[in-house]
């Protein structure tokens, strides 16, 4: 890979650095200023060679996300480098409209693999791109937030921001 560019936004939710290739694909992001934090979600071989401070294509998304219009994320060009089982769960991922939720078992049987609920929760752990790839949209299958990279306050903020009943929230 070659040149990458890295900047990090204001949101409610707290910063949020999005790192972009030189063709506008977003390949890492989440709630966080620091920058290895973002690098360290994609495995070494599929870093960029250099990272520059500036401008990334997906700003206006994401402002469009917490003006209340959560749509706009799922238009962002994506890049994720990993096996047919991973492609395919990201691809699903996306296909989860604001609003809702699934749970892990859901999400397998979405995949096409219902028995690989362990592999669906894999797919989640290892999504770079957060918030264009919206791995916060899977739950446990009692209920329950489960786990996030960017920490469960994060992602309840982000279900209740796309109006799924908090109290459904455990």
């Amino acid at each position: 890979m070659t040149d990458a560019v890295l900047t990090t936004l204001s949101t409610p939710d707290g910063p949020f650095t999005v790192l972009e290739d030189d063709r506008g694909r977003v390949l890492a992001s989440g709630w966080t200023a620091d920058p290895d934090r973002i690098l360290a979600r994609l495995a070494e071989r599929h870093r960029p060679t250099r990272v520059l401070d500036g401008q990334v294509r997906a700003a206006d998304a994401v402002d469009a996300y917490y003006a209340g219009e959560p749509e706009h994320a799922m238009q962002v060009p994506v890049h994720q480098v990993g096996t047919e089982l991973f492609a395919e769960g990201w691809r699903r991922l996306r296909d989860i409209p604001a609003g809702s939720t699934l749970t892990y078992t859901a999400f397998a049987s979405a995949m096409g693999r219902p028995d690989a609920v362990r592999a669906a929760a894999s797919v989640c752990a290892r999504n770079a791109p957060a918030l264009f790839v919206p791995c916060h949209r899977v739950l446990r299958s009692d209920g329950s937030l489960g786990g996030f990279a960017w920490g469960l306050d994060v992602k309840r903020s982000l279900l209740e921001r796309e109006s799924v009943a908090a109290d459904a929230l455990v």
